[in-house]
């Protein structure tokens, strides 16, 4: 069977990134229903060539499969980065892809490059492509308005800077959904519940070489067992408890409306966090009793601003 191609890093599969698989299915439809296969690197070939260098990702290599998929790859292929797969001069590296997978088309953002250094561009695929007969387009990248006034075109670096900065509904709208950390969750202090607030921990493990959001206190949504009917809206924090002089980054979060008479349930369940409003810095109390109306206030807080992304939503 022939295919259309897609390759990059992908990370987060962000608005434009979905906008080239879009285009490569619409392009797949049009050449005897091809299928979509979308390329991605695992690490990011940064981490080859230069160890230490590379930036946190936005999300883990099984969200990433998933969500191209979801945006329309009939296939992911993930490739390893290895110095032999990136030493390939760019007119081989394209060579290769058309031998094994009869690819008839190459769909990519207009500033891709590949092969060896970079040497590839898109001029160049257009060129082959015109030689060999097969279809290259272009996308150019999709700008998006941010809460600050300003505009910029939507990149995994421009989301990683403002989920790094606490600007998690700039984020979203870069994304198309909220910015999520997944894992499981594991038993934390439980000071929460000892003051009526109990939260749910996120596994540390969850977010190893991905990046969480600024310090602070966020609202949210929190998914359980991966099943849209156990979504609740909630309070989330991020960061060390100032108040308790614990200084371990803890992600944790009350779920509004969730009742259950033993919270220790919970433990072990798969969970998303969603994080789609900021409400406030983190900062320590002076004593339980202010923390705990704070809480309350957060909690308030959280679910007017639920209430208003979900009529946003519709």
């Amino acid at each position: 069977m022939c295919s259309v191609i897609t390759i990059g890093n992908f990370d987060g599969v962000h608005r434009g990134h979905q906008a080239i698989l879009s285009a490569a299915r619409g392009l797949a439809e049009s050449a005897d229903s091809a299928r979509v296969i979308a390329m991605t690197f695992d690490p990011m070939p940064i981490a080859v060539l230069r160890p230490g260098a590379g930036p946190p990702h936005l999300a883990s290599i099984d969200q990433r499969i998933a969500w191209l998929k979801s945006a329309g790859a009939d296939e992911v292929i993930v490739i390893k980065p290895t110095r032999e797969v990136l030493s390939q001069e760019a007119p081989r590296f394209i060579a290769s892809l058309i031998e094994q997978h009869h690819a008839v088309g190459f769909v990519e953002g207009a500033d891709f490059r590949f092969g060896n250094k970079r040497g590839g561009d898109m001029t160049l695929l257009a060129e082959m492509g015109k030689e060999q007969g097969f279809i290259v387009r272009a996308l150019p990248r999709i700008e998006v308005p941010l809460s600050d006034t300003t505009t910029a075109p939507i990149s995994s670096s421009l989301v990683r800077w403002l989920v790094g900065r606490g600007r998690v509904e700039d984020a979203e709208a870069c994304l198309g959904r909220p910015y999520e950390l997944s894992g499981e969750i594991v038993k934390g202090q439980q000071r929460g519940r000892t003051i009526g607030v109990p939260t749910a921990n996120l596994d540390p493990q969850a977010w190893r070489g991905i990046i969480a959001p600024m310090d602070g206190v966020y609202a949210g949504r929190v998914t359980l067992n991966d099943d849209p009917a156990e979504t609740y809206p909630a309070a989330i924090s991020v960061g060390a408890k100032p108040t308790f002089k614990h200084d371990e980054l803890t992600i944790e979060a009350h779920l509004i409306g969730y009742r259950a008479d033993n919270h220790d349930v919970l433990y072990g369940r798969p969970v998303r966090f969603g994080f789609a409003r900021w409400v406030r810095d983190q900062y320590p109390f002076p004593g339980v009793e202010a923390l705990t109306e704070q809480l309350r206030r957060d909690i308030d807080a959280a679910r007017a601003l639920m209430a208003e992304h979900a009529d946003a939503c519709d």
